[in-house]
């Protein structure tokens, strides 16, 4: 039975979507490219005049701009945590050679187990290298990140146990903090072996730089908005959601919205996150949630499958196949509530690898049953997001008083 609810908003964030990036992509692919949904927000109107044939301009859409980072680092949690208000001026680091020999001695102690490799390296490309002498030993895989500022231990859930692989990355990341090394995260990296090949489980496990202020899902929460986050949000920004959907089971997923798979090895994770998002909107429509809810959906596949291996035709069918679906979430919404389509950063493919960037970020926003009604920056940044989110929910003033963001307005 539905009961009468606030309005619901939704930030949705096509990871690694920048405006340069996307047309980067549809400059080096060789078909035809539709996404004839995002084109009705406004996507072809942002867009380099080269591709208005494919994805054409749309004068009626209500909300159609490209905004930039105020922060300084292109970096998911940076982009997300601004999404929300925080505007992080501090530059971190990236580690070519390794971390420092007196962090890894001081990790070892700590954790009770000898490390190795300790290099720059891809993710995947890391773990395939190195897996056997972890396996054979029982020290984990220490790398960091080619493109984050991010600190990462690939290890076997058959060798090390899960919960310990927990205390390790926690270990490693309250090290780091108390040793000044600047990354934002440090991520577990947990895998196991199946017919030969390495797979990534959905135990990984992230710690992230605290906040130093309140965001916009504090404001908003103690405004009596239910804020629920979707697929890894809420490890990306570190605030405390009412709600948490991360889905990974294939048995979870709706048979009836018919979800393609882009890798052949069915590694994605974008339809989990819109089956988390319309599972969300379910409960925001059928819950009692009299203060409205804040949904905040990250869709990752053009970042950490498609965009650091430079895979073009890979990146653009995940951005095509969240178009696909696009229509069954706005079909969710009522008149009232608000989506905004947007990326955290875009993704440079370089000869060796993608890199983040930063560049124009599209902002895509519609409000259910028009008119728009909501006030911009006059400075535009990722914050904007927030902006209209906060004023949706009354908590404008607060939001930009409480997050600092007094300059924008």
């Amino acid at each position: 039975m539905t009961t009468k609810n606030g309005p619901t908003a939704l930030i949705l964030v096509l990871d690694a979507v920048g405006v340069r990036t996307l047309d980067y992509l549809l400059g080096k692919s060789s078909r035809k490219i539709a996404l004839p949904h995002l084109e009705t927000l406004g996507l072809g109107n942002i867009l380099d005049e080269r591709f208005r044939g494919e994805i054409r301009p749309n004068p009626g859409a209500q909300f159609a701009r490209t905004v930039m980072q105020a922060s300084a680092y292109p970096d998911s949690t940076i982009g997300h945590r601004e999404m929300v208000g925080v505007i992080d001026r501090r530059r971190y680091e990236l580690f070519p050679d390794g971390f420092p020999a007196g962090y890894v001695e001081r990790l070892e102690k700590a954790i009770g187990r000898k490390v190795f490799f300790n290099r720059m390296a891809g993710g995947m490309e890391a773990i395939q290298a190195n897996r056997e002498e972890h396996e054979r030993t029982g020290r984990p895989i220490l790398y960091a990140s080619k493109c984050d500022p991010v600190l990462q231990l690939g290890m076997n859930e058959t060798v090390i146990p899960v919960p310990e692989q927990h205390r390790i990355v926690d270990a490693a990341f309250a090290l780091a903090q108390e040793m000044g090394v600047r990354i934002t995260r440090v991520i577990g990296r947990s895998y196991v072996m199946k017919d030969g090949a390495v797979f990534r489980t959905p135990n990984r496990h992230d710690c992230t730089l605290p906040l130093t202020q309140p965001t916009l899902i504090e404001i908003a929460s103690r405004r009596g908005v239910r804020t629920v986050s979707v697929g890894k949000t809420a490890e990306l920004v570190g605030a405390r959601f009412d709600e948490k959907v991360k889905l990974t089971d294939p048995e979870s997923l709706d048979p009836a919205c018919g979800y393609r798979f882009v890798d052949a090895k069915r590694r994605d994770t974008n339809p989990y996150s819109i089956q988390g998002t319309l599972e969300a909107l379910d409960a925001a429509r059928i819950a009692e949630r009299p203060g409205g809810s804040f949904i905040f959906a990250n869709f990752v596949d053009a970042d950490s499958l498609f965009g650091h291996t430079r895979d073009v035709e890979g990146a653009l069918s995940s951005v095509q196949e969240f178009d696909r679906q696009l229509h069954r979430i706005k079909a969710r919404l009522r008149p009232g509530d608000l989506a905004i389509v947007t990326a955290d950063h875009g993704m440079e493919h370089r000869a060796d690898y993608g890199y983040h960037s930063l560049e124009p970020m599209p902002m895509l926003a519609e409000r259910v049953g028009g008119p728009f009604g909501l006030g911009v920056f006059s400075r535009d940044t990722l914050a904007l997001a927030g902006y209209l989110v906060a004023q949706l929910f009354g908590c404008a003033e607060e939001y930009v008083a409480t997050c600092g963001l007094g300059a924008f307005v």
